[in-house]
């Protein structure tokens, strides 16, 4: 929680700096006012909890009723939450909560929209580290709501060793060596190959997971049935919408895409505000 009020703090300073000249220009002290978002299309909610704590950080004493949680499938017109309290608090708050409502949600349609096309409940259909900075854990756990799975979280957490890697390394054994000699063994090592050569060498290293990069589909099924289920396949690379069916039947068994996150536009959310009667 701490991460996230910080990533939130971050937001309101940005939008309200010294105050809100507008709201304290116009609205009088101690007036109550109550709040509605409202669904304008049909989206899959993610960050119901970022809202609320968008105005409990303003305001403690704020009331906030959820009608939806995170991960489900919500309609056009539909109610997704509701907030009362402090008016001066819902006005400068407004924006800044929608940002991260109907960006999230944003993240989690556009991976049920992925996730709709592919009809082999094994595969598992991943993030990538192309995430909006200082947004990752908010997005990664976007995606987790929109019901993908997250890649590594960071650098920290799992071993992927990519060309350049094996460029500056000396090849893919001598760096699937280093890493194994210097990384926990609970740790698995991942290589991103490019060409039916590289998968070889990649298997003979003893890689745990093999990625391939940018292939074509003839390519692709030509690397799983050479690796023969030796080693879980990640299919990688400009994984686009109108691509997911065609890879998701060449027998991988992980496909990861940065669309997820870096192509996702926010969803269409209101919200208004009124007087308490």
């Amino acid at each position: 929680m701490k991460n996230i009020d910080r990533i939130i703090e971050i937001a309101l300073q940005e939008d309200i700096g010294s105050g809100d000249i507008t709201t304290d220009a116009v609205v009088d002290e101690n007036l109550g006012g109550k709040g509605i978002a409202v669904a304008k299309e049909n989206l899959v909610v993610a960050g119901v909890d970022v809202a609320e704590r968008v105005f409990r950080l303003l305001n403690p004493g704020i009331e906030f009723k959820a009608y939806h949680q995170d991960g489900e499938d919500i309609s056009s017109g539909e109610r997704i939450f509701a907030v009362a309290g402090d008016l001066r608090t819902l006005l400068t708050g407004e924006r800044v909560a929608l940002n991260f409502l109907q960006h999230l949600s944003g993240v989690a349609t556009q991976v049920r929209s992925f996730l709709n096309l592919i009809d082999d409940n094994r595969i598992r259909l991943v993030d990538t580290r192309k995430t909006t900075p200082g947004l990752r854990v908010l997005e990664k756990y976007a995606v987790r709501m929109g019901g993908a799975c997250n890649h590594r979280m960071g650098l920290y957490d799992g071993v992927l060793i990519k060309d350049n890697h094996i460029a500056v390394s000396g090849g893919i054994k001598a760096a699937v060596e280093k890493a194994r000699e210097r990384v926990s063994h609970l740790v698995k090592i991942e290589v991103e190959v490019t060409t039916l050569s590289e998968v070889r060498e990649a298997l003979d290293a003893g890689a745990d997971v093999i990625m391939l990069d940018n292939m074509d589909a003839a390519m692709i099924r030509e690397c799983v049935s050479t690796i023969g289920g030796r080693a879980p396949v990640e299919v990688s690379g400009t994984v686009t919408r109108e691509k997911l069916k065609s890879l998701a039947e060449c027998g991988v068994d992980i496909i990861s895409s940065g669309a997820l996150t870096h192509s996702a536009r926010s969803v269409d959310i209101s919200m208004t505000i009124s007087l308490l009667e």
